[in-house]
C-alpha cells in the first residue's frame, strides 16, 4: 500500500515509454516543445512529455533512481502525514516538480522552433534533491562508483555539475531542467517542514 503512488508513476511511464519507443508520431506529439506550447497552445507537452524516454538506458536510469529514492522519500511522508497526506505530497511533488523543471527551457526557447526535449528527469531530479534536504546524513550509491557518498555532500557536488554542463552546452542533456527540478524539491521540503532546512545545516556544520 505504501509504495502504491510511486509505483503507479513507475508502471505508466514505462508503459508510455515502450510504446512510443515503436510510434514515433506518439512520440512527437508527446515531446516537450516550449515553441509550441506558446505558440499553438499546446500546453499538455508540459507534461506528456515526462511518460517518454529518448531509450532504454534513459528510462532505466530515471526509473531506478525514482525507485529507490522515491521509496524512500515516500516511506518517510508516510510515516511523517500519514498514508493519504504523505502520498498527496509525494504526488505533488513529483507533478509540480516536472512543470517547475519545464520553466528554464521555456524561457530559453520558447520561440525556438527547434528545440525539443523529453523524460522525467526533471521530475525525478526533484525527488531526488528532496530525499537529500530530508536526510543529509544517508549514504547514494552511484553505479559507476563503487562507494557510497553522502547525501549533503552528492547533492552540491550534482548541482555544481550540472551548472557547468548547462553552462558549456551541446550536450544534447536538458541540464537547465535538472537543476529547475532540484530546486523546486528542495524548495517543496521546506515549504511542507522547514526544519528539514535546519537539520541540513546541523548535518553538515554540526
Amino acid at each position: 500500500m505504501a509504495l502504491n503512488v510511486l509505483l503507479i508513476i513507475i508502471i505508466v511511464t514505462v508503459g508510455v515509454s515502450l510504446m512510443a519507443f515503436n510510434n514515433r508520431a506518439m512520440m512527437d506529439k508527446m515531446l516537450y516543445i516550449p515553441y509550441d506550447c506558446k505558440h499553438n497552445g499546446n500546453y499538455a507537452r508540459i507534461f506528456s512529455h515526462i511518460l517518454i524516454h529518448a531509450d532504454w538506458a534513459h528510462l532505466l536510469f530515471n526509473m531506478l533512481s525514482l525507485y529507490f529514492l522515491g521509496e524512500f522519500l515516500l516511506f518517510s511522508f508516510i510515516y511523517e502525514y500519514g498514508v493519504t497526506v504523505g502520498q498527496f505530497h509525494f504526488v505533488a511533488l513529483y507533478l509540480l516538480g516536472a512543470l517547475f523543471a519545464t520553466l528554464i527551457p521555456y524561457v530559453r526557447h520558447q520561440d525556438n522552433p527547434n528545440y525539443r526535449s523529453l523524460g522525467a528527469s526533471g521530475a525525478v531530479s526533484a525527488v531526488i534533491f528532496a530525499a537529500i534536504l530530508w536526510n543529509p546524513a544517508m549514504e547514494i550509491r552511484l553505479f559507476f562508483i563503487p562507494f557510497a557518498i553522502p547525501a549533503y555532500i552528492f547533492g552540491p557536488l550534482y548541482l555544481l555539475y550540472e551548472f557547468y554542463a548547462d553552462k558549456k552546452g551541446q550536450s544534447g542533456v536538458a541540464h537547465d531542467a535538472h537543476i529547475g527540478g532540484a530546486i523546486f524539491g528542495i524548495g517543496y521540503i521546506l515549504i511542507i517542514n522547514i526544519d528539514k532546512g535546519k537539520e541540513f545545516f546541523t548535518t553538515i556544520f554540526g
